[in-house]
């Protein structure tokens, strides 16, 4: 990858180093260049703009402090993605106090495949599913971004949020149970949609 605003950085490799060197110019470059991305994941896993804007901000102090770690470079948007996810479960454990995942959801029947359910997302508009997504509990929210948006498995989950698979396996279906439950309650899918086997 070229960069044609800064000839001093030809490539990522360069960038990153001049990163570990605490090079201005190159930590400047490298936060321009994932704010945008990196930020849209902040906002997923946020309630509001601003707690985005805190994860955000959280997650690259610590991607400049710790990018002296990183031996691979090649796996940079990796690393910098993996910084940002657990910057944000970081920040809801703290401001959660542990309870996630504890917040009750009636039970509702739905009879969705995962390819039924990925097409519905994939249907919806982006803007409004992000609001749909951020008034969610904060565990739902949490495992829905982690499994469905962000394709962790339940294993890695389990690891990150401190709780087994199998409760990963079930609050992932409750999340989405919610999640779908929202949709169909503002109009955006229909109720026989929700109950269709594919």
């Amino acid at each position: 990858m070229l960069f044609r605003k800064k000839k001093r950085y030809q490539s990522i490799e360069e960038l990153v180093i001049g990163c570990q060197k605490s090079e201005a110019s190159a930590q400047s470059m490298l936060y321009e260049m994932y704010k945008k991305r990196m930020m849209s994941i902040c906002q997923r896993y946020a309630r509001t703009s601003m707690e985005g804007d805190e994860i955000f901000q959280d997650a690259f102090v610590k991607v400049f402090k710790n990018i002296g770690e990183l031996r691979n470079i090649s796996a940079v948007d990796g690393w910098i993605k993996m910084i940002v996810v657990r910057t944000a479960i970081d920040y809801y454990k703290r401001t959660t106090k542990q309870q996630l995942l504890l917040a009750p959801v009636e039970s509702i029947e739905v009879s969705l495949e995962s390819e039924d359910y990925k097409r519905i997302l994939s249907d919806i508009d982006m803007q409004k599913l992000l609001e749909i997504i951020r008034g969610l509990p904060n565990g739902y929210r949490t495992v829905i971004n982690l499994h469905h948006i962000d394709g962790y498995t339940h294993e890695e989950i389990g690891e990150m949020l401190s709780i087994s698979p199998g409760t990963s396996k079930s609050q992932t279906v409750r999340g989405r149970n919610l999640l779908l439950r929202k949709l169909e309650e503002q109009g955006i899918i229909e109720h026989d949609r929700l109950g269709r086997k594919s």
